[in-house]
């Protein structure tokens, strides 16, 4: 297919203008105008770059690329090195954030409700982003835990909120322990995000709500599988996702 034709599909199955987000999503570096075997991955560094190459890829999809706000502009150092090598192995990259966390089909978030056994009956939160529904089954805090670190191969830090256990829980993948907030303002039994920082730990226990951080790239590697099996399916190219481990 060709690079514009897949461009324009994913700007609009994704309604990237919706989204007021923190870098360009969509197409970040242009190598090839021709699409046949895509990798899929999370972050888009030099290892899942060179492994891109090493897989004979023409463009490398991922939910983490390149140009956030407030970075510095210069394509030097490491940033140079990254796009040295996609433009020498001609390999395009294509980079979805907000989009992809937020979508309804392949979004990271869904698509972790998907395979945690979670309902979805609630949306709240910036954007849209936090999910929340009913977990499988009452379950404890730890036995939720041990859940996610099964299903994820993570090792989730929880803290208790209480001695309660869980009937309902919200989600936001990655970086969103800040909307742990809004979540026990709904009444939900657990948190879940990706990180953690310094102030959750104070939150949860004192807003009486458990919350469980699953880590970023845990909890963000499915959304891109899910949008690469589609485009795969509907045009008939190949597609890979490739594991960078990361226990962030």
């Amino acid at each position: 297919m060709q690079l514009q034709q897949l461009c324009e599909f994913c700007h609009d199955f994704l309604k990237v203008d919706d989204f007021d987000d923190y870098c360009p999503n969509g197409l970040q570096v242009e190598a090839s105008d021709r699409v046949e075997r895509i990798v899929c991955g999370v972050t888009a560094s030099q290892a899942l770059i060179d492994a891109a190459a090493a897989a004979g890829a023409d463009t490398l999809l991922v939910h983490h690329g390149y140009f956030w706000r407030g970075e510095a502009q210069p394509i030097v150092g490491m940033k140079g090195r990254r796009i040295r090598s996609l433009i020498e192995h001609r390999i395009n990259l294509l980079a979805f954030h907000l989009p992809l966390d937020a979508h309804p089909e392949v979004g990271n978030n869904v698509q972790l409700a998907k395979r945690m056994g979670w309902s979805v009956d609630d949306r709240f939160g910036e954007q849209g982003l936090v999910l929340g529904g009913a977990v499988a089954g009452e379950q404890s805090l730890d036995e939720l835990r041990q859940d996610l670190a099964t299903r994820l191969d993570a090792q989730p830090l929880a803290i208790a909120g209480g001695d309660h256990p869980i009937q309902r829980v919200a989600w936001c993948t990655g970086a969103a322990q800040g909307f742990i907030d809004a979540a026990a303002a709904r009444g939900f039994d657990a948190f879940v995000s990706g990180e953690i920082s310094e102030p959750t730990f104070h939150c949860a226990r004192e807003l009486g709500v458990h919350y469980l951080a699953a880590g970023h790239h845990a909890t963000e590697r499915y959304g891109v599988q899910a949008l690469a099996a589609l485009i795969g399916e509907r045009f008939g190219v190949e597609q890979q996702f490739i594991d960078i481990p990361n226990p962030v």
